[in-house]
């Protein structure tokens, strides 16, 4: 497997990861997790050998292969088949089949294989790209953000598909749902370095929360000792009497080191400003059609009424109406049939098209301050911060910023806007995962309404209370949760041929039971005595420290009164409850990592019961 020792890469003086250290064992399926700009893709890029690295070495198996999802477009065949085919070598040149029967799984239909590649929307055109990819077999698959041009049914089919594949996974997404569904693992990548854990995303956050708390409390104690000593050094180095005692303490004080203060990573802070509406239905719909042309309708017939407080997602497959519907709610486009709004209904509009007409010799902070040109500068800069544009960055030109950074400047304006009803069409596009969970988190505070267009279904879970699903036959309403549609009516165009994983046999419940509980007496007899060990040391260097603090106050005393026997006494006695510390806090970092390591083997057999 693929190996990467002490690796390290920067770009002038920015360093994106530094003695970066990774083994990758035989079947890991790798969710890999951490902010945007953090240096994912990256590491990907040098795994390739796409990217040059600074130090380090990265040892992977001869014949071993892998394969990653590329981006840009080359089409060099005229059919679909063909195309997708011709990656094909050897042997496997004549197994079609498996070309086919991927591209079914990826949304395709029979008709589609004999057209021309180019004659598919972008997001197709990708589609191509993966099926490319994974028909060619590789050992290891680098997925960076497959999800963003995938709808639902293909996302379903994707996950089902990785779960069966039979060779290593690392894949990057920002919907979480999808990735804790294939992965075994979970790697991140912060304070310029990763660690991996048996377990989906959520558990990595957890671990990562409960080390970030372990390292605070070991700081303040380390701290607290090296002020000791540098004052201890200060007062004591300038007298004949104790200067040899104070080049010992500034030689510990030197071994010691500094530890340095954790490096908070910034969160986008979602806050939607609210409109008061006396309404019940803010907009009611009756009779709804549209079609770019008379004959091919994308939805016909629509009537639903939206109420305060609701949320209606927009579901389907690509290319069925979407966002076409989204934009003749929010009046963009105009349709037959009525759309009755409350006099009182104010609108915030996101859009893909939106980002688009962003005025690109704007500022960012003049960008936000249009959405509403009475809001003082002060509240236009909080904004600006709350969407990771602060200080001098508010005031750069839309033109020099990433298709991600716009699409924050628009969630901004968005923000600025008093709304009372919100469209939303794929506004987690460009978002990383603590984002997406920031922005679900102030939709559901939010009073007034939303309509949303997403493929994410943990927002649909978390969000939609009345759904609109795009099918074969048009688009029609359901008054009910995405878990109730899935139940009553389910995806149809959803493909049954997916791999399968293999179903390992379980014991009965009362074995399993039994096995659990067989488990957990276990992991307490383990766990009991090193909590002990660890409470004791942790109180019985509180004790020494007190009286540490007693003792330079009695060693300062004898200095100034020249009591050197009582200043020798207390000086032996400091020495040896300094030692005895030192010893303790070995003893706690034993005693903590062997916690640690023993409650995450006993949760790694629980889970697997």
């Amino acid at each position: 497997m693929i190996q990467i020792n002490n690796l390290t890469k920067s770009y002038g003086t920015r360093i994106l990861f530094e003695n970066l250290s990774l083994k990758l064992s035989s079947g890991q399926k790798i969710g890999f997790v951490g902010r945007n700009g953090s240096g994912k893709s990256t590491l990907f890029k040098i795994i390739l050998g796409e990217e040059p690295y600074d130090e380090g070495e990265i040892l992977i198996p001869r014949n071993y292969r892998i394969g990653t999802l590329r981006q840009h477009l080359h089409f060099t065949h005229k059919t679909v088949r063909d195309e997708c085919a011709c990656v094909l070598e050897g042997d496997a040149q004549h197994d079609v089949y498996k070309v086919e029967k991927i591209l079914f799984g990826l949304g395709f239909t029979q008709d589609d294989l004999d057209k021309d590649p180019l004659s598919f929307s972008g997001g197709y055109q990708i589609r191509m790209n993966l099926v490319k990819l994974l028909v060619t077999e590789p050992n290891l698959l680098l997925l960076d953000e497959p999800t963003n041009y995938l709808d639902i049914v293909s996302l379903r089919w994707l996950a089902s598909f990785i779960r069966a594949f039979e060779g290593e996974v690392i894949l990057i997404t920002h919907d979480r749902d999808f990735m804790d569904s294939v992965s075994t693992h979970t790697m991140g990548l912060r304070r310029k370095n990763v660690s991996i854990i048996k377990g989906n995303s959520h558990k990595y956050y957890e671990m990562m929360a409960q080390e970030d708390e372990l390292y605070v409390k070991t700081k303040i104690n380390h701290d607290k000792k090296r002020a000791e000593l540098i004052d201890f050094v200060a007062r004591n180095k300038a007298r004949a009497s104790t200067a040899v005692m104070a080049q010992s303490k500034a030689k510990e004080l030197e071994k010691m080191g500094i530890m340095e203060n954790l490096i908070d990573e910034k969160d986008l802070a979602f806050s939607f400003s609210y409109r008061p509406t006396p309404a019940k239905i803010i907009m009611e719909v009756k009779n709804l059609s549209f079609g770019y042309s008379a004959d091919e309708l994308l939805f016909q017939n629509l009537s639903f009424s939206l109420e305060k407080n609701k949320c209606l997602a927009i579901i389907g497959k690509n290319g069925k109406g979407k966002s076409t519907l989204l934009n003749t709610m929010a009046g963009v486009l105009t349709p037959n049939g009525e759309i009755i709004s409350h006099p009182s209904t104010a609108i915030a509009h996101f859009g893909q098209t939106n980002i688009e007409r962003l005025n690109k010799n704007s500022t960012i902070a003049d960008e936000i301050q249009s959405a509403d040109n009475t809001m003082p500068n002060v509240r236009v800069r909080s904004i600006c911060g709350t969407m990771m544009f602060s200080g001098d960055d508010a005031d750069k030109k839309i033109s020099i910023l990433s298709g991600g950074e716009r699409s924050r400047v628009m969630l901004g304006k968005i923000i600025a806007t008093p709304a009372n009803l919100l469209f939303l069409d794929e506004p987690t596009n460009h978002l990383d995962m603590q984002s997406i969970d920031s922005l679900c988190d102030a939709l559901k505070r939010f009073d007034g309404s939303v309509v949303i267009v997403t493929h994410s279904e943990m927002m649909l879970r978390e969000l939609a209370d009345q759904l609109i699903i795009f099918r074969e036959g048009g688009a029609e309403f359901f008054n009910g949760t995405y878990d109730e549609f899935l139940e009553k009516i389910g995806w149809d165009e959803e493909i049954s041929d997916a791999p399968k994983a293999k179903v390992v046999q379980q014991g009965s419940k009362k074995e399993q039971k039994q096995q659990r509980t067989a488990l957990i007496q276990e992991r307490s007899r383990l766990l009991n005595p090193l909590k002990k060990e660890i409470d004791f040391c942790e109180n019985t260097i509180m004790t020494l420290e007190e009286k540490l603090k007693n003792s330079h106050a009695l060693l300062i005393a004898y200095s100034e009164q020249g009591e050197n026997g009582k200043l020798q006494e207390v000086s032996k006695q400091i020495g040896a409850d300094e030692k005895m510390i030192e010893e303790l806090f070995e003893r706690l970092e034993v005693a903590s990592e062997e916690f640690e390591r023993v409650t995450k083997e006993y949760e790694d057999k629980l889970e697997g019961l």
